[in-house]
């Protein structure tokens, strides 16, 4: 299928893109890499007005690496991220999650802040911001604010965030890619993470994924249903296997996913407590390890 029609603009600075944001209000959105909106505009999932274009902004392209957070901008690539010797020593979380995202290709022009923004529960980025409690800045005319990780996301597909320069709404439940200003995540540096583990070819959707971070216990997510409650009984606990067994079937018990074509949702929850044993196992050994 081919994509509605639709306006389209491209801005060269952050002031601009936020100018054109308040211009066109909810029938505007934003493009970086397009690798999540331009198929869902062929399919008509997405209809939008007006796309405004921030790929060549250069303020949206960068990675810092600070002493508690490393910083990304909207518009980093993917692969830019995935290759960065620093940033992976400093949050290794990212690299072994970006290794699983799409193909080289996708990778090439996806972008941080438009994955983020998407809020695709299948996705990579979505489930280490929440893991590692990320914290989102997001940018307007007016200003700028942050969001909390478990905030941010609403739910499959969807984010709580204020449109704006549009209007002055409280936050609300907005759909895909609805990150109203350009989207710069802050992870926090966490010194000992999981691998990323989920079985099912790189061409097709995730089954089930599970990650763990050191500095914040773990977290599971699969069609936006966190376990934050799992991950606070094991802080101060003794990570022995017996304590790991009853974390994965916890977490198999309290997951919530759907059946589609690529699995029913007993297998997915199946895999839930099979993925969240292994990566707790593994960030186990890994921390005994750098002791």
């Amino acid at each position: 299928m081919k994509a509605a029609p639709f306006e389209y603009a491209r801005a060269a600075s952050l002031s601009e893109a936020c100018a054109l944001l308040a211009t066109h209000g909810d029938g505007a959105k934003l493009l970086a890499g397009g690798q999540s909106l331009v198929p869902m505009m062929a399919m008509r999932l997405v209809r939008p007005a007006w796309l405004v274009d921030i790929d060549e902004i250069a303020e949206l392209k960068f990675i810092a690496v600070e002493k508690d957070m490393a910083r990304t901008g909207a518009c980093t690539r993917q692969c830019v991220v995935e290759r960065d010797h620093a940033l992976a020593a400093r949050v290794p979380l990212l690299r072994q999650a970006l290794a699983w995202v799409g193909h080289v290709q996708t990778r090439n022009r996806g972008t941080i802040g438009g994955s983020l923004a998407h809020a695709d529960p299948c996705a990579e980025l979505p489930l280490v911001a929440q893991v590692l409690g990320a914290r989102m800045l997001l940018r307007s005319g007016s200003g700028a604010r942050t969001l909390e990780a478990g905030k941010f996301f609403a739910g499959p597909m969807a984010t709580n965030v204020r449109p704006a320069n549009v209007s002055r709404k409280s936050i609300g439940r907005h759909g895909p890619g609805d990150a109203r200003g350009p989207l710069s995540p802050r992870f926090p540096c966490a010194t000992a993470t999981s691998r990323w583990l989920r079985p099912r070819p790189r061409s097709r959707s995730t089954a089930t994924g599970a990650a763990c971070a050191r500095h914040s216990g773990w977290r599971s997510r699969r069609n936006a249903a966190c376990v934050p409650g799992i991950a606070a009984r094991l802080v101060g606990t003794r990570l022995d296997d017996a304590v790991v067994k009853d974390a994965a079937n916890a977490a198999a018990a309290e997951s919530k996913p759907g059946s589609d074509l690529h699995a029913s949702a007993e297998y997915r929850r199946h895999l839930a407590g099979v993925l969240a044993a292994r990566a707790l196992q593994e960030a186990r050994e890994r921390a005994r390890s750098a002791q």
